[in-house]
C-alpha cells in the first residue's frame, strides 16, 4: 500500500480529499465487495479474500456478509471472531478487537471525527483515534462506539447503546 498520511493515525487534523488516499481506499473496499458478493458456501474461498482484507486475523474469525469498512487494512482481530449482518467499521485509523468476541447486527465501530469548526469541515479535514475492543466481550444490537474508545475485557454492551467514553 502507498505511504498514507501519518495524521491518519496520531489523532491531528487533515485533509481526507487527497486522490491518492482515495485510490488506495478504493483497492481495499474492492477486496470487501469481493467478499460481500461471495456464495456462503463457498467457505474457503470467504476466508482466503477476508484474510486479505485485514491487517491481522486470528484462527476462527467470520463476519456475516455484509459488512462494510472505510479500508479495512487498519483493523486488527483476534482469534474467534464473530459479526452478525451489517457491521460497520468506520476504520481510517487502527481497530483493535480481542479474542471471543462477538458483534450483534448493526454495530458500528468508529474512529473517524470531523471538526466542529464548519471552515474546516468545508475543506474536508477529520482526525482519526483508534478504537480497541477486548477480549471475550459482546456488543449487541445497533451498538455504535465512537473514536478513542476502549472496551475492557469481558464486556458485554446492551443493544442500542452508544459508547462514548
Amino acid at each position: 500500500m502507498a505511504q498514507l498520511n501519518p495524521c491518519m493515525h496520531n489523532g491531528q487534523l487533515y485533509n481526507n480529499n487527497d486522490p491518492e488516499l482515495f485510490r488506495a481506499q478504493m483497492e481495499c473496499r474492492a477486496l470487501i465487495h469481493q467478499y460481500n458478493q461471495m456464495d456462503p458456501r463457498d467457505t474457503e474461498q470467504q476466508q482466503a479474500v477476508f484474510s486479505r482484507i485485514f491487517a491481522e486475523v486470528g484462527e476462527h474469525c467470520y463476519f456475516e456478509p455484509p459488512f462494510n469498512a472505510n479500508w479495512g487494512c487498519f483493523t486488527h482481530l483476534g482469534k474467534y471472531v464473530y459479526a452478525n449482518f451489517n457491521l460497520t467499521l468506520v476504520d481510517d485509523t487502527h481497530i483493535y478487537v480481542g479474542d471471543h468476541t462477538m458483534f450483534a447486527p448493526n454495530v458500528i465501530l468508529a474512529t473517524a471525527g470531523h471538526p466542529l469548526l464548519g471552515a474546516l469541515r468545508e475543506r474536508n479535514y477529520q482526525y482519526n483515534m483508534p478504537v480497541r475492543i477486548g477480549r471475550n466481550c459482546w456488543l449487541g444490537a445497533g451498538v455504535i462506539v465512537l473514536p478513542g474508545v476502549t472496551i475492557g475485557d469481558n464486556t458485554v454492551v446492551g443493544a442500542g447503546s452508544v459508547v462514548t467514553k
